[in-house]
């Protein structure tokens, strides 16, 4: 999967560490919308940190055990979505996502999670997908209950962000979820 769109003048591209200029400018701008969920957002200060960040999912990639990849609207990148975990031999992958507070609203995450999904699931053959989200992040929470996860519990005081520990909930969705979910439905 190189690109999916995602409607009119959006799409999902993959970022590379040649983008770097344009990851960290968006950090910029986006970062107190970003820091009280990603940790990667406390990291990518600069344009060498930003690269960094981009190699390390290039690496990824190229091992096949994550991917990072834009979502741009009308040309300027506005969020992004990562398989911050992907792996074939245990058949499950996590998706993680971030969108500027301008660009929300839109089904941007939703969409794009869904060709991140149909990917996992149908070319690669997982049988599972992951979401984790902070109980606190309401937006996100959203996205996971319109792809059709289940929250399958919470995780307390997982990690360490920001001087503060947190919690983080476990949405998840199987191949035959997804299959049972997205097939075409006879009209009548």
């Amino acid at each position: 999967m190189l690109s999916a769109p995602l409607g009119p003048g959006a799409e999902l591209c993959p970022l590379e560490p040649w983008q770097a200029d344009e990851l960290a400018a968006f950090t910029d701008r986006a970062r107190e919308h970003l820091t009280p969920w990603l940790p990667w957002a406390h990291d990518v200060k600069d344009t060498a940190s930003a690269r960094a960040f981009l190699q390390r999912y290039a690496d990824r990639q190229a091992a096949d055990t994550g991917r990072i990849y834009g979502i741009r609207l009308d040309g300027e990148l506005v969020g992004g979505m990562i398989y911050r975990i992907f792996s074939v031999p245990q058949g499950s992958c996590e998706l993680g996502a971030w969108l500027a507070p301008g660009a929300q609203g839109r089904g941007l995450v939703t969409r794009a999670a869904g060709a991140m999904i149909d990917w996992a699931i149908g070319a690669r053959g997982l049988a599972r997908v992951e979401w984790l989200v902070s109980p606190l992040n309401a937006p996100s929470i959203a996205v996971a209950r319109r792809l059709g996860m289940t929250c399958e519990g919470t995780m307390r005081s997982v990690f360490a962000m920001g001087g503060t520990r947190h919690d983080l909930q476990v949405w998840a969705l199987l191949a035959d979820e997804w299959h049972k979910e997205n097939a075409p439905h006879p009209h009548g």
